[in-house]
């Protein structure tokens, strides 16, 4: 979950510390100048371990896919005879 925030350059300057730990823990900011946004401090993306319920619900909302259609898609785009990538 992501909070946005609005802050000035000064709240920045003067509460870095507090704004980076937000930001650590999913908040977005974006920095003011005289009422002008400047820029946005977003957190990085970081690989996250998939809860086990989250694996459930996306396996239950995920598409159903039809094996021999799928199958007969690949082979449909996919020739017999494999090329060499690097041959002209």
């Amino acid at each position: 979950m992501s909070l946005h925030h609005e802050i000035t350059q000064r709240d920045l300057r003067s509460r870095s510390g507090e704004i980076m730990d937000a930001v650590e823990h999913g908040s977005t900011f974006v920095v003011t100048r005289s009422g002008t946004p400047i820029g946005e401090l977003v957190p990085l993306r970081r690989r996250q371990a998939v809860t086990r319920a989250q694996f459930a619900w996306g396996s239950e909302h995920a598409p159903i896919i039809d094996l021999e259609r799928f199958r007969a898609d690949v082979d449909a785009d996919i020739s017999e005879e494999a090329s060499d990538p690097y041959e002209r």
